[in-house]
């Protein structure tokens, strides 16, 4: 059984729990990948789900089975790390690998880490609830920088942080290939490639059809590149080109 197979199994066996014992269960954080599978073999599993990262529009995102007829309210076991140097004025500049580094290095498995995110002198770690107290108490150097943990609990701040750089642009049609080939500066072919290489995904879902159409608002991610949100602005050129805007996020 391979890599696909197993994690289409997991989560079939999550859904039948969630059924079986009429409380929601929930996966690891997913990548891109495995998000790909869930959406594909949503049809089959034996209760309603939803997925979520712990703020809109996250990377890694988190899968709820919920069995019909629910009676309790219930939350996501998300936990929002929020990372700060304890002297900003000697602090090095740290990425995302700085801190996911950190974290592997403490043994902590991938699976259990959702999102990054880093802004100036403040970085935001989603985790699952089960291994927050452990980073709490462990994580207290991140390369030579000593840091301070707290729980963020205010996401709507965290969300106003988030930047996008906007670019607007005209594209031959709505086609995916044409889309990612312009946004990211690629030729035609070369977006066909990364297509053709299950690299493009849209929502999450992965696209391997050059003709595929692109829904407004979409989030478009391709595997080792910025991910944007995609928007048709509903306007034309005189040759008949669409005018679009591509939200990166930074």
């Amino acid at each position: 059984m391979n890599e696909q197979e197993l994690c289409a199994k997991r989560l079939l066996d999550l859904s039948k729990q969630a059924d079986i014992k009429g409380i929601p269960t929930f996966s690891d954080f997913l990548n891109l990948n495995e998000l790909n599978i869930y959406h594909t073999k949503k049809n089959t599993f034996y209760c309603n789900s939803e997925v979520f990262g712990g703020y809109d529009n996250a990377e890694r995102q988190m899968i709820a089975f919920i069995p019909d007829a629910l009676m309790f309210e219930w939350t996501y076991p998300i936990r929002c790390i929020h990372i700060t140097p304890k002297y900003p004025k000697f602090a090095e500049k740290l990425t995302h690998r700085d801190i996911l580094g950190a974290l592997m290095h403490l043994g902590i498995e991938r699976k259990c880490l959702g999102d990054i995110l880093c802004f100036d002198n403040d970085y935001y770690l989603f985790c699952e609830d089960t291994i927050s107290s452990f980073i709490f108490d462990e994580l207290t150097k991140i390369r030579n920088t000593m840091v301070d943990l707290s729980e963020e609990h205010e996401y709507s701040r965290l969300q106003a942080n988030i930047k996008l750089e906007e670019q607007y642009d005209m594209v031959a049609s709505n086609r995916i290939d044409a889309i990612i080939a312009k946004a990211y500066h690629f030729s035609r072919s070369e977006a066909s490639e990364y297509l053709a290489s299950e690299k493009v995904f849209i929502n999450g879902k992965c696209i391997t059809n050059c003709n595929q159409s692109c829904p407004n608002g979409a989030i478009i991610s391709v595997r080792g590149k910025s991910r944007f949100i995609f928007e048709d602005c509903n306007t034309t050129s005189k040759k008949g080109k669409l005018r679009v805007k591509f939200s990166f996020y930074k």
